[in-house]
């Protein structure tokens, strides 16, 4: 019988838990505190018709890929890194290193990614994950978000404009040399004493797109 790798969903649709196993392995309870998911179509098969090495070097691919919460290298709550298990086949320390190296200085590959773009289609964020997600892009690094900026001159005049690149080679400034007034590290840039970067809220649009 062949083996195969599977992922538990969180109703997020991200991974909680990576195994491998043959049969009805993904959907049995286990004696390790991780349950399988109740609605079975977060139960997702990454892989299948595998030999057993192949399904546990997969295994460590797939947990290097996410990480490990109790180890802060990412969201599974796999307490191994894989590779190990009753059916006879233990790997290394020393071959797990080298497979977790090689995972993480890659992407994940394109079977994987289909697999996990499939298990979302035609999914909707509830409210309250919509609310969450729209928090967590109020971050000032995040590169989705959008910016306006504001120029102050010494005279008290203050103009705002959404693309300081432009505005600069419109109006003869430096644009790194307005960076470094609003960073701090210089006091004006010609007759612009002050430089402040405005958030732009989440729109409805990007919201609903979830």
């Amino acid at each position: 019988m062949y083996y195969y790798t599977y992922a538990y969903l969180r109703e997020d649709r991200t991974p909680y838990y990576i195994g491998k196993g043959k049969g009805n392995r993904a959907y049995r309870r286990r004696n390790k505190g991780i349950k399988p998911p109740k609605d079975k179509s977060r139960i997702l098969i990454l892989k299948k018709n595998l030999t057993e090495e192949e399904s546990f070097r997969h295994e460590i691919y797939m947990i290097a890929v996410f990480g490990r919460k109790d180890l802060g290298t990412g969201i599974l709550h796999n307490k191994t890194d894989g590779g190990d298990g009753s059916s006879g086949l233990i790997h290394s320390v020393e071959t797990k290193r080298k497979i977790r190296e090689k995972a993480t200085g890659r992407i994940m590959s394109e079977n994987d990614r289909l697999q996990m773009s499939k298990s979302q289609i035609g999914r909707k964020h509830p409210e309250e994950v919509k609310k969450k997600i729209s928090q967590k892009q109020l971050g000032k690094n995040n590169h989705n978000y959008q910016y306006d900026w504001k120029f102050t001159f010494g005279g008290g005049k203050i103009i705002t404009t959404s693309s300081m690149p432009s505005w600069c080679k419109s109006n003869g400034y430096d644009k790194a040399a307005l960076m470094r007034v609003c960073k701090g590290q210089v006091g004006r840039h010609k007759d612009i004493v002050s430089v402040e970067k405005l958030a732009q809220a989440p729109s409805t649009e990007a919201l609903d797109a979830l």
